[in-house]
């Protein structure tokens, strides 16, 4: 069931940020006007209000509310999935540690062209 739930978060999540993206895309910048800030009109309205939002406006914020929610929304099911039964993590194995005193067993004899006899202990 979480699985299911999960997939169709995941789904709505994905199309609703495609959808700001295409809004976004067809929708004319306030920047688009630049001949404005350079003296040629009405500067009021680069920097201004411009007035009430219009259908793509609108649209876009939703779709943004959505894809925020959703995120929200996978997060949490990212992080309320059971953890895994078993892990490597989970079995330590005890280190070997010698004994108070004892003498570590003496290198075994380097091969005949072997370099091992070479490397510095």
């Amino acid at each position: 069931m979480g699985g299911l739930v999960f997939s169709v978060v995941l789904t709505v999540h994905v199309l609703a940020g495609l959808g700001v993206i295409g809004l976004v895309l067809m929708q004319h910048g306030k920047g688009a006007d630049m001949g404005a800030a350079f003296g040629s009109g009405a500067s009021g309205s680069l920097f201004g209000s411009s007035g009430s939002a219009n259908f793509l406006s609108r649209t876009t914020a939703a779709l943004a509310a959505v894809f925020f929610v959703t995120s929200l929304g996978l997060s949490y099911l990212a992080g309320a999935k059971t953890p895994a039964t078993s892990s490597v993590m989970g079995t330590e194995v005890p280190a070997q540690t010698p004994a108070a005193g004892a003498i570590p067993a003496p290198a075994a004899p380097a091969e005949d062209g072997s370099k091992a006899k070479d490397i510095p202990r």
